[in-house]
């Protein structure tokens, strides 16, 4: 019998049509646009500015634009993954309202919560409902509005981030394409080096934790470097060598947009230039859960049946990972 995968058959994306710019930011705190491209690689990042529209918005308008290019009927959807650490609320689930949103009638979903790594989980657990057989058409999203949980006053942080969605559609396939393997990572025991302590029922909202910017996002820079450009290289690194492949043998890198110095250091690591890597991170800046999609998303026209990709991230949590896609329709038919 031949092995069931779960390839992606579609990609969509949405971003706000507001641009925050490096000499916007200039304006706003103590920094400079040269500080910023050199440190980061961002020139600009879009923001939804829009008060009364959060990330299950921008999920759902990122799902409808696939569904579009498709040409599918959304009550077909058996499955929503939202990857996000900024949902509209704590429950429901923000792929509740993305699925009631686009007309996924016959769907269920939940949220998974990774940070930077979200999409990858969310794409991992998404397979293993296709290779089971209980599903045929699953959808995983990433999306967040970094927006609502950064400090604009803090100059470390508030260069970084940006908001976007992005998705993509896993079905079944027997020829040998989808996704091919992964490697999932956790380390609890750093959370605080990058977090968000107010909120939670840890501690839940009062004016002691909004007096203390609790409910904004807390990042250490240096331990978060140090760990990352470990972790992210190490995992692809691992990846490539566990599946006996090399860098000619890829097509493209997919990294998280983080950092353009911890996207470098990963793709030496797997011993591949910079023309084969993925980057957006000037354009839109940091979106946590949606960066890896977005990629694929822009890249999409450029891609080739047959492609062997590599996605890799580290995230908030700990969390890291890395999964190989072979990718499964030729992005210039559509």
């Amino acid at each position: 019998m031949e092995q069931r995968r779960a390839a992606i058959t579609a990609v969509g994306h949405y971003l706000p049509e507001d641009r925050l710019t490096n000499a916007d930011l200039e304006k706003m705190v103590d920094t400079s646009d040269e500080w910023i491209r050199t440190r980061t690689g961002i020139s600009e990042r879009r923001i939804l500015k829009d008060p009364e529209k959060a990330t299950s918005y921008m999920a759902a308008n990122a799902a409808k634009e696939l569904l579009e290019k498709r040409n599918l009927d959304p009550a077909e959807i058996d499955l929503v993954i939202v990857a996000t650490v900024t949902p509209d609320m704590f429950f429901p689930a923000t792929a509740c309202l993305v699925a009631a949103e686009i007309g996924a009638v016959n769907a269920w979903g939940y949220d998974i919560s990774a940070a930077c790594s979200g999409f990858l989980f969310a794409l991992s657990t998404g397979a293993r409902f296709i290779e089971s057989g209980k599903h045929k058409k699953v959808l995983v999203i990433g999306a967040d509005k970094m927006s609502s949980i950064v400090d604009y006053t803090d100059r470390t942080t508030c260069v970084l981030f940006g908001d976007g969605a992005a998705c993509a559609l896993l079905e079944p396939d027997t020829d040998g394409y989808g996704v091919m393997d992964s490697i999932e990572h956790t380390d609890g025991s750093q959370w605080s080096f990058l977090c968000m302590l107010g909120g939670g029922s840890l501690n839940p909202p009062s004016p002691v934790t909004i007096e203390k910017k609790w409910h904004f996002l807390h990042q250490e820079g240096a331990p978060v470097f140090k760990a990352a450009v470990k972790g992210m290289a190490d995992v692809a690194a691992d990846l490539v060598e566990k599946n006996g492949l090399s860098g000619d043998d890829i097509r493209f890198l997919v990294p998280h947009q983080a950092n353009l110095r911890i996207i470098d250091a990963t793709a030496r690591r797997m011993g591949i230039t910079m023309e084969k890597v993925m980057l957006n991170i000037e354009r839109y800046g940091n979106t946590t859960a949606a960066t890896i999609p977005l990629c694929l998303s822009d890249w999409e026209p450029q891609l080739r049946k047959g492609d062997n990709l590599v996605l890799a991230a580290f995230g908030g949590g700990f969390t890291w990972g890395a999964s190989w896609v072979k990718w499964a329709y030729d992005g210039s038919s559509d």
